[in-house]
């Protein structure tokens, strides 16, 4: 029992941080129609500057308290990452609206690797350390058998509030009835006066913005950053949207949140149920397995794709 309540507890901080990402893939796909593959990088990006303003704030006030230092290093990645955003839309994604579907796909891969490979070249290519800036004291449930740190409590809270946060932007606010103008028709939605290029580049810096907290949230609790560290979370989150259903916000979440709940349990249990056979190394093949069992079963997702409300 202490083992599967460990499982779920371990699965939510995945999941949560699944969700961000996910939330970038799926505003993009609804005001678009197109899978934006470079979004893992810009997620490594976002841990990379924070990294930086880190180690700059440190040298230059050793006494500033952590929590301190986190916020202001999460605010400049958040808006390095949205103005990047903005112009991987202008360079990659604008020329190509109009293009068949494979076009932007490409593009999508092509700017992935160049960022790749841009990290690669401005903080090499060895595994740098994040130092650890938010508290890792345990609390102890279910008779000292089962812990949470606080860290993966405010990387929960985080997530959660991040995730009300954009819901409402998109239900209840001017800009979010102009996100779903745009998704449904855009030529009719720049009859009726939207800006439909800014709302495009605003979708992309917001989703931008997400990936660098997600980004933040990794390493933070992780411990580590590397210009490959996008790729496969990247990877999963678009599992996540897919399996929430592509398009859909509150799909997003829920995918994201089943993921890493599916994750960590069959990493859990994987090596009892095979004899040993496997161990909790081969976690990753689950995300994938769910992307197979969903695209074949059930493609449009959990809850599917509202008919014209993609965002």
């Amino acid at each position: 029992m202490d083992t599967f309540l460990q499982q779920i507890i371990n699965g939510l901080v995945l999941g949560s941080i699944y969700s961000l990402i996910a939330l970038g893939y799926t505003m993009v796909y609804g005001v678009l129609g197109i899978i934006n593959f470079a979004h893992g990088e810009v997620l490594m990006f976002g841990a990379f500057i924070a990294l930086t303003v880190i180690k700059v704030l440190q040298a230059y006030f050793p006494g500033m308290s952590g929590y301190f230092i986190l916020l202001i290093a999460l605010v400049i990645a958040s808006a390095s990452c949205a103005l990047m955003s903005r112009y991987i839309e202008i360079i990659a994604y604008r020329p190509l609206r109009n293009a068949p579907r494979l076009a932007p796909l490409i593009s999508a891969i092509g700017m992935s690797i160049l960022l790749q490979t841009i990290a690669m070249i401005l903080w090499g290519r060895t595994p740098l350390n994040f130092p650890e800036l938010l508290p890792v004291t345990s609390i102890s449930i279910h008779d000292g058998g089962v812990s949470i740190n606080i860290r993966e409590i405010i990387i929960i809270f985080t997530s959660l509030v991040t995730m009300l946060g954009l819901l409402i932007l998109v239900k209840r606010t001017r800009f979010g009835r102009a996100i779903r103008a745009t998704s449904e028709n855009p030529e009719v939605a720049g009859i009726m006066g939207v800006n439909v290029n800014r709302v495009i580049s605003y979708t992309f810096m917001l989703g931008g913005a997400l990936a660098a907290l997600a980004g933040v949230m990794i390493a933070s609790n992780y411990g580590s950053v590397n210009f490959y560290m996008g790729f496969i979370p990247g990877l999963k989150a678009f599992t996540a949207a897919v399996l929430g259903g592509i398009g859909n916000i509150p799909g997003a979440m829920l995918g994201g949140l089943l993921l890493g709940l599916i994750e960590s349990l069959g990493a859990g249990y994987i090596g009892e149920l095979s004899g040993g056979v496997f161990g909790s190394n081969y976690q990753d093949i689950f995300a994938f397995i769910v992307l197979i069992c969903v695209l074949i079963f059930r493609p449009s997702g959990l809850l599917g794709e509202k008919s014209g409300d993609r965002a």
